[in-house]
């Protein structure tokens, strides 16, 4: 290993958070050199890793897409492949490629404070490791472990002589055509999936213990709107990301004031879209209220048309046993079944799975509040990137983040003195504890002992409105449970 390479900041991912992320400091900390440090052979991050068919946007691209370099066509909900090429053009574009070093995996992350410096340790393919030193780093990993799915036990799983894949790692040789497929779970994976599944399998069956609420959407925003006919191509744009984010927003606090109306008004625009053989309840008709958990979005009701088709089918009810061929559910009914789908959810992870020491003392990060939603307390200069899972896309989010830290380093620079750290410390209490991202999903709820902790009394409050959480990007105050290190 060569001596290390110093950057003013190093950026830690190049998925859709890394490149907006680099964006946000080239333009506005233009005099700060910088690198982006990519684990994977090229840019995209989810976007390149995900595979399977169907895979696609599961927001919508006026929030989704970049503020700074918009999408160039019409789909509501491009395909994985789409945004892949969109992450691309963007880096390209913007200059941004020429900073990524590829194939570079953060496997240490360690802080000194007398020299006021990280030092990343790297693992590289086909070529020498490399070191970097930088003053401060920022980590677009994004929420989830690339390399292990969610854990889950299915009874009998192991002892099945089809074929079984997980979405995350989903085989490029995988021949599902004239195939009896069984996708377990029912959240945005599946309901993705199965729509491509049934174009060409001879049977497609969705087993869940739950159902999720599903809306359909328009598949395309239309040039044709007045809306777009009217109004200068960059003010049309944002009156779509701003509209959409509208409804979103106004969904996420109007329904749980009125759960039984918003549920009842999903329930029936579900019921129009049913073949008249599959009951709304028990399959359409989950036991929590809605936004408990995400909200599920299927284009021009996809996932509903492949229902009709009579290629898929859904049971909703517990797995028994999968023996050599078959699926015994509870019910009584057995499937039988070429390729198990296991769409269970992904493993959360914050920091793309990186030991971070501080003064030679390892950091747990799963004991650490979240300042702000961008940093950890007692870990200087060190930003997260994370976006919304909720009520906002998650670019949204991730662009709010990047806003914060580069005003933050700005304003340590516009000191009198010289600020050489910012270090979030907890000064009284944090309140009484909050999850990271207010939702009961099932993998969700898994990660609880193992993600940051948030309280309820600012600054340690998770993130959970646009509108506001922007305002104080821009303008909110840096003092409070920070500690800023000057040079002596």
């Amino acid at each position: 290993m060569g001596p290390a390479n110093y950057y003013d900041i190093v950026i830690i991912g190049a998925g859709i958070a890394g490149i907006n992320a680099a964006y946000r400091v080239q333009t506005t900390l233009p005099h700060h050199s910088y690198v982006i440090l990519e684990a994977r052979p090229v840019p995209g991050g989810t976007w390149d890793l995900f595979r399977y068919p169907g895979v696609r946007a599961d927001s919508d691209i006026h929030t989704y897409g970049f503020p700074w370099y918009p999408y160039p066509r019409e789909e509501t909900m491009p395909n994985g492949h789409a945004l892949f090429e969109y992450i691309n053009d963007a880096a390209r574009v913007s200059s941004i490629d020429s900073h990524i070093f590829f194939n570079h995996r953060v496997v240490k992350s360690v802080w000194s404070s007398q020299d006021n410096m990280w030092a990343l340790e790297t693992v590289a393919q086909h070529e020498e490791c490399r070191r970097f030193r930088s003053r401060f780093v920022i980590f677009a990993t994004g929420y989830f472990d690339h390399q292990h799915p969610l854990s889950v036990e299915i009874p009998g799983l192991s002892t099945y002589r089809g074929t079984v894949v997980h979405p995350q790692f989903w085989p490029p040789d995988l021949e599902y055509r004239g195939k009896k497929v069984a996708v377990i779970g029912s959240g945005a994976t599946a309901i993705s999936l199965v729509p491509k599944l049934a174009e060409t399998a001879s049977a497609v069956t969705v087993i869940q213990r739950n159902p999720s609420y599903i809306v359909s959407v328009s598949s395309s925003s239309g040039n044709s709107t007045w809306l777009t006919r009217l109004l200068p191509t960059a003010l049309s744009r944002k009156l779509k990301c701003y509209g959409w984010l509208a409804v979103t927003l106004a969904g996420y606090y109007i329904c749980p004031r009125f759960p039984r109306l918003a549920k009842a008004f999903i329930l029936k625009l579900v019921g129009q879209q049913l073949p008249d053989h599959i009951p709304i309840d028990p399959h359409f008709t989950p036991q929590y209220n809605v936004w408990d958990q995400r909200l599920l979005a299927s284009p021009d009701g996809d996932f509903f048309q492949s229902l009709r088709g009579g290629r898929a089918t859904i049971e909703t009810t517990h797995i028994q046993e999968i023996t050599d061929r078959d699926i015994v559910l509870d019910s009584g009914r057995v499937i039988n079944a070429d390729i198990i789908v296991t769409a269970t959810g992904l493993s959360l992870q914050i920091g793309g799975g990186t030991q971070f020491t501080v003064d030679g003392d390892p950091c747990d990060l799963s004991q650490k509040f979240m300042w702000k939603g961008v940093m950890l307390q007692d870990i200087p200069n060190a930003f997260f990137v994370l976006g919304y899972l909720t009520n906002a896309s998650w670019t949204l989010g991730v662009d709010v983040s990047a806003l914060l830290i580069c005003r933050l380093i700005k304003h340590m620079e516009n000191g009198k003195g010289t600020t050489l750290a910012c270090t979030p410390r907890m000064r009284g209490s944090s309140g009484l504890p909050c999850r990271l991202w207010d939702l009961k999903s099932t993998y969700i709820v898994a990660a609880d002992d193992s993600l940051p902790k948030t309280g309820n009394i600012s600054p340690w409050r998770p993130r959970s409105n646009y509108i506001l959480d922007y305002l104080n990007a821009r303008y909110g105050s840096f003092g409070e449970c920070m500690e800023f290190t000057e040079a002596v």
